[in-house]
């Protein structure tokens, strides 16, 4: 991992980068973060990510933004964790200020609703694509499988709240890797 000091105005336009281009929330974000923060800069891993994301899902607050707050926060500290995390927040603040006050008078255009139905596709798409990428690299063997098969299942036919699924992984990766800590030890 790259580890000179990252500067602020870089975690700040990095983020700034990213929060024009994601469209859909914080999932559709995960392949253009994944491009910047790991593959071009070398800021964190996809393990990292994984793990930003898992935490980001149960604390309050959009995961985009706490995201980049962690990772800033890894590159610099509290600053880094502010800039970047002002980064993510300043398109989408500008963006939505400008468009709140055209859109109102467009929102019944059938184009407008059309192009609004091709970025609903486009973002399905990237989030489909940033899932592959991230169950590559976390479905690793067979228990990693079946908790994902079960929690899949269990968002299927409950509305149960996606901070109860990131507990019950936890306690799932803590009880497999205890029964195989004591399996190891046995041989």
């Amino acid at each position: 991992m790259n580890e000179r000091k990252t500067s602020l105005a870089s975690l700040f336009w990095t983020f700034a980068k990213i929060g024009v281009m994601t469209f859909g929330g914080g999932y559709a974000m995960l392949p253009m973060l994944q491009r910047e923060v790991v593959e071009k800069r070398s800021w964190c891993t996809d393990s990292d990510i994984l793990d930003y994301f898992a935490v980001g899902q149960c604390t309050p607050g959009i995961i985009a933004v706490n995201t980049a707050t962690f990772i800033g926060y890894k590159r610099r500290g509290n600053w880094g964790g502010i800039f970047a995390t002002l980064g993510m927040v300043f398109p989408s603040f500008v963006i939505i200020s400008i468009l709140a006050s055209i859109l109102a008078a467009f929102e019944d255009n059938r184009y407008v609703q059309m192009a609004f139905s091709g970025v609903r596709v486009a973002v399905c798409a990237l989030i489909t694509v940033s899932v592959i990428k991230l169950a590559k690299k976390s479905i690793i063997d067979i228990p990693t499988f079946v908790l994902c098969l079960l929690t899949f299942t269990l968002m299927l036919c409950f509305s149960l709240s996606p901070v109860v699924f990131v507990f019950g992984g936890i306690v799932w990766g803590l009880v497999f890797s205890w029964i195989r800590e004591r399996a190891g030890r046995k041989k």
